[in-house]
């Protein structure tokens, strides 16, 4: 029964492998695609002699290397490469005041070419032709200040 378990480990690691890559792909979240890796190499470990703890000793301790070592700096790779789209763009730009914003009521903002809703966060009155950088956005409303 052991020579078969034994046999049979490099299919047992490469199962391993497959399954935490679904995981991965099913999640994103840049933690078990460290285990598959290990996994495949574990795959060529148990080709070798090794006793089947201590493939699973290598296996633990490439995975826990490679989740601590490049886990952080893969992320921060990825997050580096998104770009801001849609209405998340335009917070920080400067936009010019079309319609007068009151102190109680919405005015008009034209940014991009396109025209959008607007208030100020602490009430202050914006006349147009005013120009005003966007602060944040609130559902289709932009909060805005004064340049």
């Amino acid at each position: 029964m052991k020579d078969v378990l034994i046999q049979n480990m490099p299919w047992v690691w490469f199962i391993i492998a497959v399954l935490c890559f679904v995981a991965e792909m099913l999640t994103m979240q840049l933690t078990t695609i460290w285990f598959a890796i290990a996994a495949l190499i574990t795959v060529f470990v148990s080709l070798l002699p090794i006793a089947p703890v201590f493939q699973v000793f290598l296996f633990l301790a490439g995975a826990s290397a490679l989740l601590i070592l490049t886990r952080p700096f893969v992320q921060k790779k990825l997050e580096a490469r998104k770009i801001k789209t849609n209405a998340d763009s335009l917070i920080g730009q400067k936009a010019l005041v079309t319609k007068d914003i009151g102190e109680f009521e919405k005015g008009e903002i034209k940014i991009e070419g396109k025209i959008w809703s607007a208030k100020t966060a602490d009430g202050t009155p914006l006349s147009a032709e005013n120009k005003c950088i966007i602060e944040k956005i609130e559902g289709v409303t932009c909060i805005v200040k004064a340049v």
